[in-house]
């Protein structure tokens, strides 16, 4: 009798559960069809009455924009080519003719032309001006429209007008489209006899093939440790993150799990297989503030499973997952639809992505874990680094001379004159030569020394107040000839990193991305801290111990 007085309550319960369940469920359904009847009439009215003819697909494209706007950044209305980077991470590749572009003085210039590319093929060099895509001017055009108007079908054309140095005229290039690989890996290798390097840039479908294949190079040497540079990776795909870690991690190991309203948005993913980095290779991971999404979880996931030491600064802080709803061919609907949550139980997500006011849920969620060792981490705020690397001294003119892209124009104008790396870091006048292109920019540079605006802010506010005062006047002038002084010796105490930039810049020019690393280990300050902790086993094991 009591057994089966238990069965009745389970099948109560059972019942009581499914009914409230589809109770819920009725009642949201409810909800949703009022409020889109509430939408179907505001829309309906305002087509059908509003004083002036409207454009139906903008107006639309706009009424969806603005439904989305007050989401997270990532829940986006696509419509046509603004797919095509979605194309690129699953597809592994995009329709272009293989040139990395950027902005340089201000123009947009071949940074370098892939490998058996188009570009390359028909004699594209690094530091060309593009100054016209099929004949549309780019002198006001972004990066990212110059790049759509580059990548098209695959076996359509495109015609590239660039203007080189030492040529006359401009040339215009007609070059055939084709599937062009995405290059995940930009660059691996060895920092020393022992310490092995990585550059992974995004996480696309070809992501892990060539971390792979990376891994196997590096470990035909003395490997020790390995650098996994994900600095500046916006992320990608979750499931490239996750076959990554699984080339590092036990097998069996729970690395990430998500979290969402509908059933197909909850799942756990685990290691799946023996890694091919054995447990005894030191691992240290680069972050800083541009990494995100899948960087954050390669890196989250290494730090909870005590299986690697972070190096860098605070990474982005992207802790949500979005699935693409196809509308038509050309329409889709990307939205956030859950979290993802890492071994110690952290969300990566930082807070604030949602206004209060529409947000149903306002629980205060844990900020403090710990790693499977015991270490206390943090959530909710990106991946902290166990290492913290703190800038050194700002450094104004190598800051304005990298951002307006000196050190590249630089090379490229004076390339000829050197047949080797060897003749450039043997040059004697290379430094004073650099300072007079540099210094001959002036004022386009926008170079301001530690204290100046704060300064120009308070001379402005007392030159108002008392122009005539002798004893204001007298402080000024003392004040203009502290920063004319500082500002004369500046370069000279920004002299040894300028020249070291340079002689990146120029290795990179003779040989490849081998060169710049060469110089980039000895001058990186998150590389060098990382060589400094893998170097030291007592310094690496410690970051373990709580």
């Amino acid at each position: 009798m009591k057994k089966r007085n238990i069965k009745l309550k389970t099948v109560f319960i059972f019942l009581f559960s499914f009914v409230a369940i589809a109770a819920t469920k009725q009642d949201i359904y409810r909800k949703i069809k009022d409020s889109q009847r509430t939408i179907n009439n505001v829309y309906k009215y305002l087509i059908t009455h509003y004083v002036d003819n409207i454009d139906l697909e903008k107006f639309t494209k706009m009424s969806i924009d603005n439904m989305l706007s007050d989401l997270d950044p990532y829940t986006v209305y696509l419509v046509d080519d603004q797919k095509s980077g979605l194309d690129m991470l699953t597809s592994g590749q995009y329709g272009g003719v293989g040139i990395q572009i950027g902005k340089r003085d201000n123009v947009i210039t071949v940074i370098a032309p892939a490998d058996d590319s188009p570009a390359k093929r028909a004699g594209i060099m690094a530091g060309d001006v593009l100054i016209k895509i099929d004949g549309e001017d780019t002198e006001s055009m972004s990066m990212d429209d110059a790049a759509k108007l580059i990548r098209g079908k695959k076996g359509s054309s495109v015609v590239l007008t660039i203007e080189r140095f030492n040529e006359e005229e401009p040339i215009d290039f007609t070059l055939t489209r084709e599937d062009i690989p995405v290059k995940d890996v930009s660059y691996f290798g060895m920092l020393d006899e022992s310490i092995g390097y990585i550059r992974l840039t995004r996480f696309s479908k070809n992501s892990a093939d060539e971390v792979e294949k990376a891994i196997v190079s590096l470990n035909s040497n003395a490997l020790s440790s390995i650098v996994l540079d994900l600095r500046d990776n916006p992320g990608g795909l979750l499931n490239s993150a996750v076959s990554i870690l699984d080339m590092f991690i036990e097998k069996d190991e729970l690395l990430v799990w998500t979290d969402g309203k509908a059933r197909q948005s909850s799942k756990k993913y685990y290691s799946k297989s023996d890694p091919i980095v054995s447990d005894d290779i030191q691992i240290a991971v680069l972050i800083n503030g541009g990494s995100a999404s899948a960087s954050e979880i390669v890196a989250g996931v290494m730090q909870d499973l005590d299986r690697g030491v972070v190096v860098g600064r605070q990474s982005f802080g992207k802790g949500l997952v979005q699935t693409v709803y196809n509308i038509d061919r050309n329409k889709a609907l990307k939205v956030t639809t859950a979290k993802y949550y890492i071994p110690s139980g952290r969300l990566i997500q930082k807070s604030g992505y949602l206004p209060e006011e529409i947000l149903a849920d306002t629980t205060e969620a844990d900020s403090l874990f710990e790693t499977v060792g015991g270490r206390v981490v943090k959530g909710g705020k990106g991946i902290t680094p166990d290492y913290v690397v703190e800038s050194d001294d700002r450094m104004p003119i190598l800051l304005a001379s990298l951002r307006k892209g000196l050190f590249f124009s630089y090379v490229q104008k004076n390339k000829h004159n050197y047949n080797s790396f060897e003749e450039v870091l043997n040059d004697p006048i290379l430094l004073s030569q650099v300072e007079d292109f540099i210094m001959s920019f002036g004022d386009d540079l926008n170079i301001k020394l530690d204290g100046e605006n704060n300064y120009l802010d308070t001379r402005e506010t007392l030159m108002n107040l008392d122009s005539n005062n002798i004893s204001i006047t007298g402080a000024i002038e003392l004040l203009d000839s502290y920063f004319e002084e500082k500002a004369i010796t500046q370069f000279d105490r920004e002299q040894e990193e300028i020249k070291q930039w340079m002689l990146m810049e120029f290795a990179k020019h003779f040989d490849g991305e081998q060169g710049r690393m060469s110089i980039s280990k000895k001058i990186d300050e998150d590389i060098v801290k990382a060589i400094s902790i893998l170097e030291d086993p007592f310094v690496y094991r410690d970051v373990f111990i709580q």
